[in-house]
């Protein structure tokens, strides 16, 4: 044997991992390396293959500097936890075996690390030719003892991550999945020369792609059933992102599709299943009363609402403060707060760990970094169908204030657009609200107070919420009543102000005031630079609508709302001209003046079904 060497030879002899190594001959990339068993074995002359990867769409191999760089859109736990700046998330691990619930489903807002850690449970479980202990042992989770360490490294591991499973059609989709599925399959490629499997054949067609379509909904149990005959130990099944396709599927007419198979997919490999030791999911909606688990009586939920594993998912202000000292940003903190600060899964505060992230990247600029980071074109389903009072409720939260709703974690993609309190369900467990107080309400789901947590969500909530309620009007409009604003002409504020309400009124023949209300409040918190406000004490009463410039040459503007049914033009004339009237006599400019600002624009503003009237006053 003195012209081979093992995997760990080769490892010691181009310093890296024996985990790349194995990965690199199961890719054909070591000329020469057979599979002897369950090791490789590689030719002591073979040349170290050169390192042009490109790992999780943001990793390329290069001389570290003195502070770790921070693992931006990193997925892989073992390169996250030796080259970058890791945040331990191992006693995940320790309270997962403390319980060990048979199937765990944990639903989390798109980048808050559900990626990582699913791989992080897939390096301490799974069985390998490497010797994966090196990648726990300065870890927390290796201090705690034998009890914990004996699970290390014991399982076969079954991985799928469904999280780029984003095409147009069911046909582009399915074959997506089965490339998938097939892909795990090549990466066990002990099973093909095993004696111990009872299903060589199946395990044969699904590597020469030669299985028929309409079965493959069979196929992750068949690969847990294969696995536990050749290894003798039941696999760990893991699933990523398991509600992406059905996302999909909801916006692109393929719902139907798409449930039928994962349901058949999921139960066959998590319900009942012998050859399974523990299962994972993560996803961002449960959509558990759409069937896909249906009779699954081993699953635990695991939703922002509820205390265990809150922690894992996110940063805790502790890892933050930590961070910002390695990072030599102490006195960012409080900026941080502000800014990325706010949820709460369980009882745990949480930030945000994507933008933390790119905000420590980029020199501790702080911007919205969690902004355009996934798919919401299900967003502007759910807002298409809401009433008047869900707007005025959206609209009250950009102002800062609370709401109470009723909130059912289960939400489903059908129920979004139909049921009124499932648009605060699906922002909140999307990561748009954060809940202040929860309790348990009839039936098992929560009432809620929820609203904004932070900084960077009041921005992310104008742009990807409020300007996609259907009352809201085309951006053009919306540019001109800011270059209205920009250019301080009075004039054009008020006509684009004019042609802006008659649109929006134009398609409704009777709302009442609150509808007015809300929709002029969503209009002014998409104006920069602008800090609206609504029904505050100012002088003799409360206003409606006050606008206070961020900028000094900018006037600030008052706004007083009047609605009455079947007006006359007259009659909404002197709507308007009452409404005017009101703002002067009640002097609700006290607040912006005792602010040293002096240039105000005040609007009457009267409504009648489609039609609106506007008088205005300027000092300006």
């Amino acid at each position: 044997m003195a012209d081979t060497m093992s995997v760990k030879e080769a490892a010691l002899l181009w310093n890296i991992s024996e985990r790349r190594i194995s990965y690199l001959c199961n890719q054909g990339r070591i000329a020469g390396a057979k599979k002897t068993g369950r090791s490789w074995v590689i030719p002591a002359n073979a040349q170290k293959p050169v390192d042009n990867r490109i790992k999780s769409g943001a990793y390329q191999k290069k001389k570290m500097k003195s502070d770790l760089p921070l693992p931006v859109g990193v997925s892989d736990y073992c390169i996250a936890s030796k080259e970058y700046y890791y945040v331990d998330k191992t006693m995940f691990i320790k309270d997962f075996l403390d319980e060990r619930p048979m199937v765990s489903l944990f639903t989390r807002p798109r980048r808050f690390g559900k990626t990582l850690n699913m791989d992080m449970l897939r390096t301490f479980f799974e069985k390998t030719d490497e010797d994966t202990s090196v990648y726990f042992q300065d870890k927390l989770i290796w201090n705690q003892g034998e009890k914990y360490r004996k699970y290390q490294g014991k399982y076969p591991v079954i991985f799928i991550t469904f999280k780029d499973v984003k095409k147009d059609t069911w046909d582009k989709t399915l074959n997506h999945i089965i490339q998938i599925i097939t892909s795990e399959y090549k990466r066990h490629t002990e099973l093909a020369n095993s004696e111990k499997i009872l299903d060589k054949d199946y395990y044969d067609m699904v590597i020469a792609g030669t299985t028929d379509k309409n079965l493959f909904d069979s196929s992750l149990y068949m690969l847990s059933k294969m696995l536990h005959e050749h290894y003798g130990v039941a696999p760990v099944v893991i699933i990523d992102e398991y509600d992406t396709p059905i996302q999909q599927g909801h916006t692109l007419g393929f719902y139907d599709e798409v449930i039928l198979f994962m349901r058949n997919l999921f139960s066959g490999v998590l319900k009942d299943n012998k050859h399974l030791s523990y299962g994972f999911l993560t996803g961002i909606l449960r959509v558990a009363k759409e069937s896909i688990f249906s009779g699954l009586n081993n699953l635990t939920i695991n939703s922002i609402l509820e205390n265990k594993y809150s922690e894992y998912f996110g940063f805790t202000p502790d890892e933050v403060r930590e961070m910002a000292v390695y990072y030599s940003a102490e006195d960012k903190y409080d900026e941080l707060c502000k800014w990325y600060d706010g949820y709460r899964f369980g009882n745990s505060e949480i930030f945000n760990p994507w933008s933390v992230i790119n905000y420590f990247r980029n020199d501790c600029q702080p911007r919205a970094y969690w902004q355009a980071t996934g798919s919401n074109e299900i967003i502007g389903e759910v807002l298409s169908g809401i009433d008047e009072e869900i707007t005025f409720k959206l609209n009250k939260l950009i102002q800062g204030e609370t709401i109470v709703s009723a909130i059912d974690t289960g939400v489903i993609y059908p129920q979004v657009k139909n049921n009124p309190s499932s648009v605060f369900s699906f922002l909140l467990v999307a990561g748009y609200l954060k809940s202040m107080k929860s309790s348990i309400a009839v039936g098992g789901d929560f009432m809620c107070e929820v609203a904004l947590p932070n900084k960077e969500i009041s921005f992310v909530y104008r742009k990807e919420i409020l300007q996609k309620l259907q009352y809201i009007v085309p951006q053009s409009s919306v540019i001109s009543v800011q270059e209205a604003l920009y250019s301080a002409d009075s004039d054009m504020l008020k006509k684009s102000l004019e042609t802006l309400l008659l649109q929006s009124a134009s398609c409704f023949d009777t709302v009442g005031e609150n509808f007015y209300h809300g929709f002029m409040l969503g209009l002014c918190a998409a104006l920069e630079p602008y800090k609206s406000t609504s029904n505050k004490e100012s002088g003799k009463g409360r206003y409606d609508i006050q606008l206070r410039p961020l900028v000094k040459s900018l006037p600030g503007i008052i706004i007083e709302l009047k609605s009455a049914k079947n007006c006359s033009e007259k009659e909404l004339k002197e709507l308007s001209t009452t409404a005017l009237k009101q703002i002067n006599d009640k002097k609700y400019d006290t607040e912006l003046k005792s602010a040293g600002i002096n240039n105000i624009v005040k609007y009457g503003v009267a409504f009648s079904g489609k039609n609106v009237a506007i008088v205005s006053e300027s000092n300006y």
